[in-house]
């Protein structure tokens, strides 16, 4: 669900991949470039694939705006979404506590992959991440891709 910027604001440019550790009390550390598009205040809470998302406090208003317009039967799938999100401020040396339900959840270890989805970040299982990547990065489905976004 792409998520459009209101007048006046700017998309959400999070873009790159960064290799970090989770320490022992489940933090990790944010990288600057997308905390900086993330804002003070961000969301992590379940994604597809069994990552994390990580949503800016303007990108979760109008996502969670976007989910109270469906009807109930389209939404109680989504309960476990919203009952697991965590609402993160990073501490000085820009780290996140992760919840264990949600590290869980990712299968979030030591080893982990963040990312930048456009206007979210997503949290990988650095084994799973290079998974998807080496199975999703190909000719065939770059081209249909691009084919679809009219490119």
């Amino acid at each position: 669900m792409a998520l459009k910027p209101h007048r006046g604001e700017r998309a959400a440019d999070m873009t790159g991949q960064y290799q970090h550790n989770i320490d022992a009390k489940g933090r990790l550390f944010i990288p600057a470039k997308l905390r900086e598009e993330l804002g003070e205040t961000f969301y992590v809470t379940m994604g597809t694939d069994r990552c994390l998302s990580v949503y800016s406090d303007a990108s979760w208003a109008k996502f969670t705006e976007k989910f109270e317009s469906l009807p109930y039967t389209k939404t109680k799938a989504m309960r476990p979404l919203f009952a697991n999100a965590a609402k993160c401020e990073p501490d000085a040396q820009g780290r996140i506590l992760i919840p264990q339900k949600l590290r869980t959840y990712a299968d979030l270890h030591k080893d982990v992959v963040v990312i930048g989805v456009s206007n979210r970040a997503e949290i990988w299982n650095a084994d799973a991440w290079h998974a998807v990547e080496e199975e999703e990065l190909n000719p065939e489905n770059l081209a249909a891709v691009m084919e679809e976004l009219g490119f």
